[in-house]
């Protein structure tokens, strides 16, 4: 009898694999999360909520408290707004181990600070010169250590836009309705800077969609992402606990329901 082959998914990569490298990402991805989790992003205090496609969430008992209404505040083109999802998605997809960026509100966080200081990088120095070998700059502060004359939101929208414009003159359809290969091929040549942009480079643009998307999912949801803290809940974070006392003098581990700090909110 023929050897049993392991289950395949749609690309015909081993399951296992695939559970491994979604693994591997949300362990890698805790390395920044407690940056992430303190807000490196933040547009001020602002209400978070869900997509349409998350009815379903809203109806859960334990959203009780949380802001269920969405409103686009930056982004003016529905266009834009859609390959942004499929962006976000593809950079923390949605699998068996817990919800992807959609779900998690990660466009809409970003659509909120874009909207405000945040994306017109208000409290940033802005005066040239601006780098030019940005090989030579520290990559860990943003994307090309902000030195495009560009702000955030300039940067996004051409980002997306030349993403859209890529795959329309690739597949001959726009980004959202391209394939998951294709759109991984697309982000691939922007992660590599193998797409030429006009005034940012394509890897830095790359580089803070990526950060946004983070930051996004492992919020507090005060800011607008990580809905119902699912976030948290996949990395077992307690969230904006206030006081470890009750635990901190016991032997045994004490896995804890997160805090928001939407839960100190009228105390």
């Amino acid at each position: 009898m023929a050897d049993q082959q392991p289950p395949k998914d749609v690309n015909g990569k081993p399951q296992h694999e695939q559970d491994l490298g979604r693994r591997n990402f949300l362990k890698n991805t805790g390395l920044v999360a407690g940056g992430l989790v303190g807000g490196s992003i933040f547009g001020g205090l602002l209400s978070g909520g869900l997509d349409k496609k998350n009815d379903n969430i809203a109806k859960n008992d334990s959203n009780k408290g949380i802001e269920v209404t969405q409103a686009r505040q930056f982004f003016t083109r529905h266009q834009d707004f859609k390959v942004l999802n499929a962006a976000t998605e593809q950079i923390l997809p949605e699998d068996e181990l817990g919800p992807g960026a959609i779900k998690l509100g990660v466009p809409y966080y970003i659509d909120k600070q874009l909207a405000g200081r945040w994306g017109v990088n208000a409290y940033d120095y802005r005066q040239a010169p601006y780098a030019i070998d940005l090989k030579a700059v520290d990559q860990t502060a943003g994307p090309g250590g902000e030195q495009s004359i560009l702000d955030r939101g300039m940067i996004f929208l051409l980002g997306l836009r030349k993403m859209d414009e890529e795959s329309q003159k690739r597949f001959e359809v726009t980004f959202d309705k391209a394939t998951e290969e294709q759109q991984i091929e697309i982000m691939t040549d922007f992660e590599a800077n193998k797409v030429k942009m006009k005034g940012v480079k394509a890897s830095e643009f790359f580089i803070l969609l990526k950060q946004a998307t983070l930051e996004g999912a492992y919020c507090d949801p005060l800011y607008g992402g990580n809905i119902n803290m699912e976030g948290w809940k996949m990395k077992e974070f307690p969230g904006a606990v206030a006081s470890y006392a009750n635990y901190i003098e016991s032997d045994e581990f004490a896995k804890l329901d997160p805090v928001s700090l939407r839960d100190y909110q009228g105390h």
